[in-house]
């Protein structure tokens, strides 16, 4: 302990005027800030379009795996269909959320320590991440290979919870592979390493459609060849990215070879990665146990049908504030690990003053399309004619959607997910789906009730996530990431540092 001691106030005397000299250069007095302000807010706009492009459209091609797989399966049958959806909604929902959640906490904790040039624990981090991700998939595998019994038990179709238990079981590897993918593409990102990404999950989509077709109409493995194309491309694209960051020099001083050291202080990313998944769960969920809720309506086949169109088209309408999301988390955790607390700030004031420019160029584009949407999902009047009555709540709903996935990008760069937890849990789960429930089954206002309640949750999540950031001191912030960083840092890497800085 005084070993420690001593290395924390050796690097706070030493990393204080270094801060304090930075600050300085930087961004000088306030008449000179002032002066290069329309120079600084540009630049920050260039950097953050610069990530946030390739990262929306990484998440689109991954996005299509999915939706190629579905559309094949449906081919295949009712029966087919429904279980491969059902089995997909049940692995999002225990699985995948769970690991994307965990995965970000890398975006905290590898985005500060670039930013404060710590660069060696980048790959120590992601060590960590891995092992963590994997313990934690193990207890979610043997759930999903009993999946079968747990929808029986919960009320499904015996036939169709039987035919999704075996779709499951072929997912399997697909979640180990999603795992190792996810602190993989955090390591990229925070380093703003971004277009490899995009590239590698474009050739994955490539390689998906035909491996998909062989197995779903050739191999004769039918829905469960779907499953098994899923998996294969995870782990596809998770290999590409390993090879990449392996060969390639710009990943040279952040990729750690394998070292005992990723273990020995797990709690430190345990501390946010448990939080970091409720906070990313605890939305998730609320929108799968909509759908789940709309089933209980008195026309179950049109409200489900409609509310899955509409959390379809949200979801596609979520990916570019999601890319945005992305990169203000890097911008963020970067400056801050920097201790650049004012470059931190700037990017929170331009990222949201973007998201709400694309947020009304999603409402104004849902608007104008919203008696013609219906048909790209069905040819029935009553489908049609109902989704357009719900598209005015679908464009209140994105435009939420859309700012607290920012809200949400900031916090995860700040790290703090823990506050973001319990805005999550208190916003949907207080507010939010009470509210749903007592519109659609107390007022009976169907599913336009359920809808409702979650705009209310997602209306109390974003003023909630807008208050702590506008009331956050920033100078604060930039130490609290400092101290972070240098938590489990080793003394050389304070030379370093400071050899980087005065060079």
């Amino acid at each position: 302990m005084e070993r420690g001691d001593s290395i924390q106030s050796h690097e706070s005397d030493v990393l204080e005027p270094l801060v304090a000299k930075e600050e300085t250069v930087i961004f000088g007095d306030e008449q000179d800030e002032v002066k290069c302000s329309g120079a600084l807010v540009w630049e920050e706009i260039k950097k953050q379009c610069w990530i946030a492009g390739p990262m929306s459209s990484m998440n689109f091609l991954q996005f299509g795996l999915e939706v190629i797989s579905v559309m094949l399966v449906g081919h295949l049958g009712e029966l087919a269909l429904s279980s491969a959806s059902i089995a997909t909604s049940f692995a999002n929902f225990s699985g995948i959320s769970v690991m994307m959640g965990m995965g970000s906490t890398l975006e905290t904790l590898c985005g500060q320590a670039y930013g404060a040039k710590q660069y060696h624990q980048l790959g120590i981090h992601v060590q960590r991440a891995f092992f963590a991700l994997f313990c934690v998939s193990l207890p979610i595998a043997v759930m999903w290979a009993y999946m079968s019994n747990i929808l029986i038990a919960f009320g499904q179709d015996p036939l169709i919870s039987f035919e999704a238990g075996k779709y499951a079981r072929w997912m399997i590897p697909s979640l180990f592979g999603y795992a190792a993918l996810q602190p993989l593409v955090r390591f990229l990102q925070s380093q703003s390493i971004v277009f490899p990404m995009m590239l590698c999950s474009a050739i994955t989509l490539c390689v998906h459609v035909p491996m998909c077709w062989v197995l779903v109409f050739k191999s004769g493995l039918g829905n469960k060849g779907a499953a098994l194309a899923n998996s294969i491309s995870y782990w596809v694209n998770a290999i590409l990215l390993l090879l990449y960051i392996k060969i390639s020099p710009a990943c040279k001083r952040t990729w750690t070879p394998f070292t005992w050291e990723a273990l020995h202080d797990i709690t430190h990313f345990l501390k946010l990665a448990i939080p970091s998944a409720f906070m990313i769960c605890l939305q998730w969920w609320s929108f799968e146990i909509l759908i789940l809720l709309s089933g209980l309506l008195p026309n179950p086949k049109l409200e489900t049908s409609v509310l899955s169109i509409c959390l379809n088209t949200s979801s596609l309408a979520y990916m570019i504030p999601f890319g945005f999301s992305a990169a203000v988390s890097t911008r963020v955790s970067n400056e801050l690990g920097a201790g650049h607390s004012h470059a931190a700030r700037l990017a929170v004031y331009v990222v949201l003053f973007i998201a709400i420019t694309e947020a009304v160029m999603i409402v104004c584009l849902l608007f104008s399309i919203r008696n013609v949407w219906g048909y790209a999902y069905s040819n029935e009047k009553e489908v049609i004619d109902y989704l357009a009555s719900m598209i005015p709540l679908l464009a209140a709903s994105s435009f939420l959607d859309g700012l607290q996935c920012i809200l949400s990008g900031i916090a995860r760069g700040c790290g703090w997910q823990k506050v973001g937890a319990y805005v999550n849990l208190g916003a949907y789960y207080m507010v939010g789906i009470p509210i749903a429930f007592f519109l659609a089954f107390v007022l009976h206002i169907g599913g336009r009730g359920l809808w409702l309640g979650i705009i209310c949750g997602l209306s109390v999540q974003s003023i909630l996530l807008f208050l702590v950031t506008t009331c956050t001191g920033w100078e604060q912030e930039a130490r609290n990431a400092r101290d972070r960083v240098y938590a489990s840092s080793l003394p050389v890497a304070t030379d370093d540092i400071v050899k980087d800085d005065n060079n």
